[in-house]
């Protein structure tokens, strides 16, 4: 019989767009706890329900997040368990969740990853780019002048990019990847596990070409050859 560790904090991985796609590990937790603190409830719940899980939600994001914490490290000092989940994937990486760890590290909270999905991992592994090193950059500034000089900081890099990238920033993204880098090999997987899944391979230019001809929709994670 598992039982959840009273006062620690849970960092559960959710699916990134396949409700399948959870460990059972994870659903355990998410039913066991006292609390799940989530990024969007609505989109939390919708998990929920699907799995019958009745588990008490609060909100936590990024507007919240900083004020959150406190009330939050307040329970797990009062031996509350509580499980961290974003919107998709692995919360504090690219999503809300860094200020809520930081203050139970320095509290000596107990916190304990469950990991799971993961939009870059799913990314690099059918981008079919060298992947015995790569390094994962987020979201680039969404202004073309501090964008450029980010891109020009990378140009040298001599491992694979791995990026995330808005819809409506796709191809502005594109035009200034191809201005500063030149062409490269380029791997745009879009809406990853759900049921408009594509994945492109191709250059850059080829990739503008495409994303010009066809709005751009759902999210995007982005591979980039050296």
């Amino acid at each position: 019989m598992h039982n959840i560790d009273p006062g620690t904090l849970y960092l559960v991985s959710t699916p990134i767009g396949n409700l399948e796609d959870i460990t059972l590990r994870a659903l355990r937790i998410l039913k066991e706890v006292d609390l799940i603190a989530a990024e969007d409830t609505r989109q939390t719940r919708r998990l929920l329900t699907h799995y019958e899980i009745k588990t008490p939600l609060t909100s936590y994001f990024e507007g919240n997040q900083q004020a959150k914490s406190e009330k939050l490290i307040a329970q797990l000092k009062a031996r509350e368990s509580i499980a961290l989940v974003s919107d998709a994937g692995t919360p504090t990486i690219s999503d809300p969740g860094y200020p809520l760890l930081q203050a139970c590290i320095a509290e000596a909270v107990p916190i304990v990853p469950i990991p799971g999905p993961s939009a870059i991992l799913a990314a690099a592994a059918v981008s079919g780019l060298p992947l015995h090193n790569f390094v994962f950059e987020g979201f680039l500034s969404p202004k073309s002048g501090k964008r450029k000089r980010q891109l020009t900081q990378l140009a040298d890099e001599a491992r694979t990019l791995i990026l995330f990238e808005s819809p409506h920033r796709l191809c502005r993204f594109l035009e200034d990847a191809l201005a500063v880098m030149g062409e490269r090999e380029i791997v745009i997987a879009r809406e990853l596990t759900k049921r408009f899944e594509e994945i492109f391979r191709g250059n850059i230019s080829q990739a503008l070409e495409k994303f010009r001809s066809t709005e751009p929709r759902g999210e995007f994670t982005i591979v980039i050859g050296v």
